[in-house]
């Protein structure tokens, strides 16, 4: 429970009514009730502020709402709401130490304050920070090194010498630091090629459940701070992945890329390998990078084009198979014209 006032000030909003109302939680707009916070980001949902019981409604400083409603007024409502969110619902559960069911190799160094649950697997020399929680059954190799105040959600595997930063949120069944895929050819068959690099996750990223982030065959495979990978993200070995970037579920991005700071990455879209982008970089759900691509642009298609082409391009394409029969018409005329012409002559 929080006072109107208190949110007030975690988000930096102005108080329409009276700031010693009582908070309890926050809820959708149509079912919010006495007690209730909700919030309008989205234009289309402003109807519904007439009919809603909620006790405050976060909003934006330009939106005229129903008189008589309680708001906060600020800048940005959709942030506003993660962060009141986050106050009113999600507590970090009180360190319990370390399971005597976790097996925890003699060398590791575990801070204090941290929460290993049954079935880990602490590898050796793994150095883990304070606040740090390790669910059920994640496994961390030798020489792991994980930052403070992350969580680690069951069935993780981070493999041998990886990197994780702070403050890292990784879902179930994640991969960090698998093999790469690498493989010389030898006559009909394939050699395969060690993979002897790391990965390094930066402070405050999060990766999705079953993502799988290769190891670098020498060297990093990097991930900036900040970056976001939703569900089923494949980062191949090498690859850069710039601070606060967002790439959506089920997108691949091959061996030795790079990309910018602050890009965006629809779901199912890809990358070439051994390329490089720019920063502030969008592509379109299915978009394919087969070249280096420049940032402070949206692409889409494959190949990835300028999102504005792509439109123009995708209203031709149910027309093609009749403009195909136009033209082979359009030629047969053209010929035919040409033998009247040419025996005109």
């Amino acid at each position: 429970m929080a006072k109107l006032r208190d949110l007030a000030a975690l988000i930096d909003a102005r108080i329409v009514g009276d700031p010693e109302t009582e908070i309890q939680r926050m809820a959708t707009i149509d079912q919010a009730q006495p007690g209730d916070i909700t919030f309008l980001a989205n234009p289309k949902y402003l109807p519904l502020l007439a009919a809603t019981q909620a006790s405050a409604v976060i909003i934006g400083t330009e939106v005229e709402a129903p008189a008589g409603l309680t708001l906060l007024q600020c800048a940005n409502p959709y942030l506003a709401f993660a962060k009141v969110l986050t106050f009113l619902h999600v507590q970090r559960p009180e360190p319990q130490g370390i399971s005597p069911l976790a097996t925890i190799d003699a060398s590791a160094e575990i801070a204090v304050g941290t929460t290993v649950h049954p079935g880990c697997v602490v590898g050796a020399r793994v150095k883990i920070g304070k606040g740090t929680i390790l669910y059920p059954h994640v496994v961390l190799y030798d020489d792991v090194s994980v930052g403070a105040d992350c969580t680690i959600h069951a069935g993780v595997v981070i493999r041998e010498g990886c990197r994780i930063g702070q403050r890292v949120i990784i879902q179930p069944s994640a991969v960090v630091g698998s093999d790469g895929f690498g493989f010389a050819p030898d006559g009909e068959g394939y050699y395969k090629i060690p993979q002897i690099g790391i990965v390094i996750v930066e402070d405050d990223v999060e990766i999705g459940s079953g993502c799988c982030i290769d190891r670098a065959a020498l060297g990093v495979t990097r991930l900036g701070q900040g970056v976001k990978l939703d569900n089923m993200v494949q980062i191949a070995h090498n690859v850069t992945i710039g601070a606060h970037s967002v790439l959506a579920a089920q997108v691949g991005v091959a061996g030795s890329t790079k990309i910018g700071r602050h890009c965006t990455f629809g779901g199912q879209a890809s990358a070439a390998g051994h390329l490089t982008t720019g920063d502030n970089l969008t592509v379109g759900g299915r978009g394919a990078l087969a070249g280096n691509t420049a940032g402070n642009q949206i692409v889409s298609g494959v190949p990835a084009i300028p999102h504005h082409d792509w439109l123009k391009a995708s209203m031709v394409f149910a027309r093609l198979p009749s403009m195909r029969k136009d033209i082979a018409r359009m030629e047969k005329e053209i010929d035919r014209l040409k033998n009247i012409i040419d025996k005109g002559e």
